[in-house]
């Protein structure tokens, strides 16, 4: 029996979990990567990987334990606030850990960059084009003039996928969100009022459609993230280069926040960077194209408002490989097979995401994030017992930033 050939282009969570777990059973694949090496950008904050999806996936490759070595201890605490510095929620799992451990992306990266064997991924191949030649093989054409052929292409090259025509005239639109990614590195011991702040797993600072969320611990991670229009980024006429210029004007946002929350932009490092918050539809599928299929973004890329994003990536990538390597000599079945799992779980998942940015950015925020984290059950990372001074039905415990609790209605 001969083997397909396999190209995945992109190095991300996806496009690495499909290569580690397709070598671990003998199946040979390349990943093509734009960038010149594994260095060449930042690959954002912290990942919380959930039990029915990334760990599944992490196991599959191998690589559960050592991914348990790298995680954050109390990573999966969770504070929510409002602009007064007002704490309704702050909580951790029953014994410090519940189903969802954090890990820094790039870490989790790396471990899985470091699983391959050399060779296996082609570093500064950007994609320019693609294109289906006879025989359902396809070929991907890089920007440095070369080209290569397979027998099974695997976009797995994120929100803006050169694959994703092949199968699909879907864009990703503009969800109404845009935020400002800033970072306090070293901030335990640099700013430790900062890391006080923030805690050291999940912070949720919201109100009137704006927010400060991110993860706290050793390092500070944040973005600041507004619904706006999506010119919003440039026609405020903000360089964001200029840190402090940048500073500024989220400082502008943001006024009548409390100092508490409004010096984490005050302390940020200089490195502050914009972005929009893209989305294709849920529940975007293609019909069956021979010899073609995509992963994580490029198939669903969604909100980040649920942590589902990365997760349901690395899912698709075990189940396609699984597939795979059950069904080598009838790829169409396999690609079939993952396709008809893969659509369901992402419509979900992109469903609760929506729902995730809603509840975030309503305008009476952070109303809905402290109904919905006061009622998580036990497994999920949270529980309604490990919350705060609750003290009854419909109604939470408040603790300020002064250290003085009262009770107020969670409701209307």
């Amino acid at each position: 029996m001969s083997l397909p050939s396999i190209a995945i282009v992109g190095a991300g969570l996806s496009g690495l979990v499909l290569a580690r777990i397709l070598q671990n059973h003998g199946i040979p694949s390349t990943v093509y990567e734009g960038d010149a090496g594994p260095d060449a950008r930042t690959q954002g904050g912290s990942l919380d990987i959930h039990e029915d999806s990334g760990q599944l996936a992490l196991r599959a490759c191998g690589l559960y334990e050592e991914f348990r070595r790298h995680t954050h201890p109390q990573g999966e605490h969770v504070r929510v606030l409002d602009k007064a510095g007002t704490v309704f929620i702050d909580a951790e799992p029953p014994g410090g850990e519940g189903g969802r451990p954090e890990i820094d992306r790039t870490v989790l990266r790396d471990l899985l960059i470091g699983s391959l064997d050399p060779g296996r991924i082609a570093w500064g191949r950007k994609v320019t084009a693609v294109g289906t030649r006879a025989g359902g093989r396809h070929e991907v054409t890089f920007a440095d003039g070369g080209s290569t052929t397979a027998d099974l292409l695997v976009g797995a090259d994120g929100t803006w996928s050169k694959v994703r025509p092949l199968l699909s005239a879907a864009t990703p639109q503009y969800s109404g969100i845009s935020h400002v990614e800033v970072n306090i590195m070293d901030a335990e011991t640099r700013h430790p009022e900062a890391a006080a702040l923030v805690g050291p797993g999940m912070i949720f600072a919201l109100s009137e459609g704006k927010g400060i969320l991110g993860h706290g611990g050793r390092h500070v991670q944040l973005g600041v993230s507004f619904r706006v229009p999506q010119d919003w980024l440039v026609s405020s006429g903000v360089d964001w280069s200029d840190a402090p210029a940048a500073r500024a004007a989220l400082l502008a946002e943001l006024a009548g926040w409390s100092t508490g929350l409004t010096d984490l932009i005050r302390d940020c490092d200089d490195t502050i960077t914009p972005r929009q918050i893209f989305a294709l539809p849920a529940g975007h599928r293609w019909p069956r194209i021979p010899g073609v299929t995509l992963v994580g973004d490029a198939a669903h890329v969604m909100p980040p408002y649920a942590g589902e994003g990365a997760n349901i990536a690395m899912l698709d990538a075990a189940d396609l490989a699984r597939a795979i390597i059950d069904q080598p000599d009838d790829i169409e079945a396999a690609l079939t097979r993952y396709e008809t799992a893969m659509f369901p779980r992402a419509e979900a998942a992109a469903e609760m995401s929506t729902q995730g940015l809603a509840m975030c950015f309503s305008p009476d925020s952070p109303r809905g994030a402290v109904e919905f984290f006061s009622g998580m059950p036990a497994g999920t990372g949270f529980d309604a017992a490990g919350i705060v001074d609750e003290v009854g039905e419909g109604v939470t415990g408040v603790r300020r930033q002064d250290g003085r609790t009262m009770a107020c209605s969670s409701r209307s």
